[in-house]
């Protein structure tokens, strides 16, 4: 074994649980004590700055600029309070992560001196590097500025010694830069969409707000371990490692006790996270060994998305401390199950009242399938752009590996649903209901409540699901912003809404009578919709069959999956609402693409590195070896008995030299398609060359790795293996 490994090992078992001192409270008496919350601005706010910001939070009203200067004097005596030094505007650029940039409150004087000092201008709005974050196009070097500007329905917090402020970031131009933007343009879409509609049931109904409740999955492993992975390093999944004899085929990890260390470590990043507001609840064992997952309660979406972003960076930075590493990537170990990030959306309305979850009455079930219905039907139209919001590099190691919904969109309703909505199909026509049909028809739907409670299945193979009073976006990948898939969501929901009041409205001012003009819309809509409804095994290869027939995608890779994000129909679709034009839509289709090219070639450079310099010279040192024994034995040996016993280790030299030839020969091929891949002259080329030329490589490439880890001695291999890794110590 290597001295490194050695080293690593040595350190792992030497591991014992890390355990800071933490208040000795029930988790009520801290909860979002660092974060300028209600109660806060209500202790250091006047009223009128209270009543500007409360506005601003559930109107959208812009903030006035003398009132910020209040707020920022008030959020900076506050943030001092608690020994805060600096702040900074925290955004998410569209490189995936989050950004921020330090500044201290602190502003020299004349004479030498200096004052605490944070502005109304420096809260509102700052100026960051637009042309050094990802921006398709909309930037040029040349061209640098850009604007952070404050999101005031997400509130501010404190991180270590930083005031954080969440923003939204644009160009000089006006373009978005981020995902928060054309989110929360969605939200707002959505809402205005979704309280029209409210409106033919409860005229009560004055804002609709969609919620969203994610699921975190995420592997921990040894940092020592990590450290000398540099595949883990550098791309976060492990490019070469043989499975081990015993992987998760016990399904003995799934809901199993929790290592003590690692029981340690969840406490700690919640306790964290319950300072800044996060109300992460849930944690358990994933099915995958040294797999897990947490989960907080359902929050507003644009809050729920920053608290996720802001929990993986907690998540990352407290593990360092108890001797971990965090692996958020979608598929870090080969054959065993990846990460996804469960999205689970529905909407509530002012009124209190969850539109996706069924009532008591008829009229609150009309209600209900009127947004069920919509939001089907609105998948329906436009799966393939759902199916892009979670296309990457990473997330193609997951869709449709039997472990993950399959890539082809389709939507659960569960057996007793969907009867219903066949029922409602038959029943309603296109003349004028009798009496007796309009009583079946109420008495039909009446009865979704007992039939959610009592019979409503869930189905793990669905990519977008129903689960009772939610639609479960399953697909999302682990390491994504929750932002993208939302803002997709929001926005053809909204859109499809709109298309529905239109529909109704027509046929009222035709002196049908209300009720009936949404049951014969919805009727057109489920059957319209029908395709899209599967409730079967998606794991299996006859529902590809039968999608095929059906007309419905099924686009396995990135580069096919993202051109759905500049079709016409997508491009409509964003700009009617006002959320991205076309100009903004297009520079994320060329990020994507881009992102998802340098990640393929990082991965096949990394790959090449690894086998030249790791493990070509680890099997030859192990061939090595093998043939000073087999000289050895032919001297001491007879011709007859060196014939018996040296076979074995004459095949192992050989195939070891095959091994070798093969991976040095593939890995100069793939070295070359990268070359021609990176003289293509656009994006999208350079994209498809990478999926369909370069990335086959890496798979033969790591059959003959992990044939290599099964010959080699221990002593000899150089990288830890998954037998070392994936158990927790």
């Amino acid at each position: 074994m290597t001295t490194r490994r050695i080293l690593a090992l040595q350190d792992v078992v030497n591991r014992v649980p890390v355990e800071n001192d933490k208040p000795n409270q029930q988790v009520s008496q801290y909860y979002g004590s660092d974060v300028f919350g209600m109660d806060a601005m209500r202790e250091f706010l006047s009223e009128e700055a209270f009543e500007s910001i409360q506005q601003s939070m559930n109107q959208g009203t812009i903030v006035e600029r003398k009132m910020a200067d209040q707020v920022a004097a008030c959020m900076k005596a506050w943030a001092q309070s608690k020994g805060v030094t600096h702040f900074t505007h925290w955004f998410q650029p569209l490189s995936g992560a989050t950004a921020e940039k330090h500044d201290g409150f602190f502003e020299p004087i004349e004479g030498g001196r200096a004052i605490e000092r944070f502005s109304g201008n420096a809260l509102v709005q700052q100026e960051p590097d637009a042309s050094s974050f990802p921006n398709g196009g909309i930037r040029n070097t040349f061209e640098a500025r850009g604007y952070t500007a404050w999101d005031p329905t997400s509130p501010a917090f404190i991180w270590g010694e930083t005031l954080c402020i969440p923003t939204i970031f644009i160009s000089y131009t006006g373009e978005s830069l981020d995902f928060k933007t054309p989110l929360l343009k969605s939200l707002h879409a959505l809402d205005k969409a979704a309280t029209d509609v409210c409106q033919y049931f409860d005229k009560n109904v004055t804002k609709v707000i969609a919620t969203l409740g994610w699921e975190q999955e995420y592997f921990l492993i040894d940092s020592a371990l990590y450290n000398i992975r540099y595949d883990l390093q550098q791309t976060g999944r492990t490019l070469f490692g043989h499975a081990p004899a015993k992987g998760q085929q016990l399904e003995d990890h799934y809901w199993g006790s929790i290592p003590e260390r690692v029981a340690a470590y969840m406490r700690d990043f919640e306790y964290e996270s319950h300072l800044l507001g996060i109300p992460v609840r849930t944690r358990h064992n994933e099915v995958a060994p040294a797999q897990f997952e947490c989960a907080p309660v359902f929050e507003e979406t644009n809050l729920a998305v920053d608290h996720n972003l802001l929990l993986m960076d907690i998540m990352e930075k407290v593990a360092i401390r108890h001797n971990f590493r965090v692996l958020l990537h979608e598929k870090p170990y080969a054959g065993v199950n990846g990460s996804g990030k469960h999205n689970n959306w529905s909407l509530a309305t002012n009124t209190g009242k969850n539109l996706l979850s069924p009532g008591k009455t008829p009229k609150t079930n009309l209600q209900f399938l009127t947004f069920f219905v919509n939001t089907v039907m609105a998948v329906y139209e436009h799966a393939d752009l759902l199916r892009a919001s979670i296309a990457s590099a990473n997330n193609d190691h997951r869709l449709g590996a039997n472990e993950a919904p399959p890539a082809i969109m389709s939507v659960f309703l569960g057996q007793q649903l969907s009867k219903v909505l066949d029922e409602l199909e038959k029943a309603v026509h296109s003349g004028k209901m009798s009496p007796e049909e309009k009583t079946a028809l109420k008495m039909n739907i009446g009865r979704i409540p007992d039939i959610l409670l009592d019979n409503t299945d869930r189905n793990r193979t669905s990519p977008f699901a129903f689960t009772g009073n939610k639609f479960e976006f399953r697909a999302v990948g682990s390491s994504a912003n929750c932002g993208g898939p939302m803002t997709v969501l929001n926005s053809i929901v909204a859109e499809q809404l709109v298309s529905f009041k239109k529909e109704v409205d027509s046929l009222m001012n035709n002196k049908v009578e209300k009720d009936e003009a949404i049951f014969q819309i919805l009727k057109k809509y489920i059957i319209a919709s029908k395709k899209i409804r599967f409730e079967g095994n998606g794991y299996g290869d006859e529902w590809k069959v039968e999608a095929k027939k059906r007309g419905l995608s099924n686009i396995s890779t990135t580069p096919g999956a993202l051109e759905a994000m500049i079709s016409k129909k997508s491009l409509a679709m964003f700009e009617s609402q006002g959320i991205l034009n076309h100009r903004e839509q297009e520079a994320r289709y060329e990020i994507s693409l881009e992102t998802y090219t340098k990640k393929i070639q990082i991965e096949s450079r990394i790959m090449v590195d690894m086998v030249n310099n790791q493990i070509i010279p680890a099997a030859y040192a192990y061939q090595k070896n093998l043939v000073d024994n087999v000289r050895g034995m032919k001297d001491i040996l007879t011709d007859e008995e060196f014939k018996k016993v040296a076979s074995t280790q004459l095949e192992l030299i050989k195939e070891i030299s095959e091994r070798v030839t093969l991976l040095k020969t593939e890995g100069d091929l793939m070295t070359e398609e990268r070359k021609k891949a990176n003289t293509l002259d656009s994006g999208k080329k350079q994209a498809h060359a990478y999926c369909e030329k370069v990335k086959p490589y890496f798979e033969s490439m790591r059959y003959n790795v992990d044939k290599l880890e099964g010959i080699v001695d221990d002593a000899t291999w150089p990288l830890p293996k998954y037998r070392e890794m994936l158990y927790l110590r």
